[in-house]
């Protein structure tokens, strides 16, 4: 079957510009939106599997932040701007910095305003909905930042889906026959020599079988 894979669409311009859509909007809802600063947070991933497996997802994260603030910044917004990595779990050492201790260190450093961005998901989940709009909320309050907001996911919005819907399209063209790797009787099947072989001793084991039980019972007879 023909099979094209995607393997990255964190640059296209139609998500950016859908991201950009939702930041500028929700900045409206701040009294002063020019001060508010915009807190990307992203999901995690061990820091092994960017140092050690060679993972780009750092690197395709920071970009992504790039394009975003520089449609922004075509738009007249102008706001700073921060990146931060979430749901960490374990011992092991995640993507740095953690979301919860830059939100104190803002709090820290005098930020007021501050406008939550979850960037990395595409639809409202535990980790948006409990995570951020929770925890990270409380804990951000609770640090000095007294004017919260949060983008929402982008979920079906449509100039999102379009863009989705694009990059398929694009992909198209570009499909190949994925081909699966024979196993050794599917070889044997197709070689002439060895399936006769194959065939002969199956015939004469079954035929050892079908007829055991009849020998066993003429010699006890």
């Amino acid at each position: 079957m023909p099979v094209s894979i995607i393997n990255s669409w964190y640059q296209r311009e139609g998500y950016i510009k859908s991201m950009a859509d939702l930041i500028s909007k929700e900045l409206e809802s701040f009294s002063e939106p020019a001060e508010a600063m915009i807190f990307f947070s992203a999901h995690g991933v061990p820091l092994s599997y960017v140092e050690d497996a060679g993972d780009p997802y750092k690197d395709q994260m920071e970009e992504c932040i790039f394009l975003i603030m520089k449609e922004l910044k075509s738009r007249g917004i102008n706001n700073e701007h921060t990146l931060a990595y979430q749901s960490r779990v374990g011992p092991v050492q995640w993507l740095k910095p953690y979301t919860d201790e830059v939100l104190v260190e803002l709090g820290q450093k005098g930020v007021k305003s501050l406008l939550a961005v979850p960037v990395s998901f595409v639809s409202e989940h535990i980790e948006t909905l409990e995570e951020i709009d929770m925890e990270y909320r409380e804990l951000a309050l609770e640090s000095g930042i007294e004017n919260w907001g949060r983008v929402p996911a982008l979920g079906c919005t449509p100039s999102f889906i379009t863009d989705l819907a694009d990059a398929v399209i694009e992909a198209v063209p570009l499909a190949t026959a994925m081909s699966t790797p024979q196993t050794t009787s599917e070889v044997a099947d197709h070689d002439p020599v060895r399936y006769a072989i194959k065939m002969f001793f199956g015939s004469f084991l079954a035929f050892i079988l079908f007829f055991s039980p009849m020998i066993m019972a003429f010699r006890n007879t």
